[in-house]
C-alpha cells in the first residue's frame, strides 16, 4: 500500500483559491456570453429596423436631383494609321470626338488639359490598323481604349463617356 501524506494547512490553502480561481473564470465566461448576445441583438435589431418616412423621402428626393452633364466638343482629327503590307498608300482616319462630363464644374478643369488629350489620342491611334476598327466590336475597343487615355491624362478629373460623332476610315 502507497502511503499518502497528510494535507497541512498550506496545500489545503492553496486547493481553497484554485476553486474560487475556477469560479471567477465561469463567472467571467457567462459574463463574456451575456455580452456577446447583448451585442448580437442589437446589432440585429439595427439592421433590421426599417427607415422612417423622412429617411424615405430625403433619399428619394437626393436621387430625383439630376446634376446638369456637360459635353466638350474636341477638335476634328485626321491621323495617318499604320498600313497592312498588302496596302500601297497610308489609311487615314478622320475622327469627330466628344466627352461626356458629368459635373459642369469639372469641364471646366478639362478644357485647359484638351492638348494633352488630343496629343494622348494621336499617340495611339497612329499604331492602329484597319482591322483594329473592323465591326461594332473594334469601335468599342477603340472608345473603352480612348476613354481609359483621357481618364489617365485629366487624373483627378474624371471623364464619363468618349462619344464618336464621326469615324471615317479611309
Amino acid at each position: 500500500m502507497a502511503k499518502t501524506k497528510p494535507k497541512t494547512d498550506e496545500e489545503g490553502a492553496t486547493e481553497e483559491v484554485a476553486a474560487e480561481g475556477g469560479g471567477k473564470k465561469k463567472l467571467i465566461m457567462i459574463g463574456g456570453g451575456v455580452m456577446l448576445l447583448a451585442l448580437l441583438g442589437g446589432g440585429g435589431w439595427f439592421m433590421m429596423k426599417k427607415p422612417s418616412a423622412e429617411q424615405l423621402a430625403a433619399a428619394e428626393a437626393a436621387k430625383n436631383i439630376k446634376k446638369p452633364i456637360s459635353f466638350i466638343e474636341m477638335k476634328d482629327m485626321m491621323i495617318g494609321i499604320t498600313a497592312s503590307a498588302q496596302q500601297e498608300r497610308q489609311p487615314i482616319i478622320k475622327v469627330k470626338v466628344v466627352l461626356e462630363v458629368a459635373d459642369a464644374k469639372v469641364s471646366d478643369e478639362i478644357k485647359p488639359l484638351l492638348p494633352r488629350v488630343e496629343d494622348a489620342f494621336q499617340v495611339f491611334m497612329r499604331e492602329l490598323r484597319p482591322s483594329d476598327l473592323e465591326g461594332s466590336a473594334g469601335m468599342y475597343r477603340l472608345k473603352e481604349e480612348l476613354l481609359r487615355r483621357v481618364n489617365v491624362t485629366v487624373f483627378p478629373a474624371k471623364i464619363d463617356a468618349v462619344l464618336f460623332k464621326e469615324l471615317l476610315v479611309q
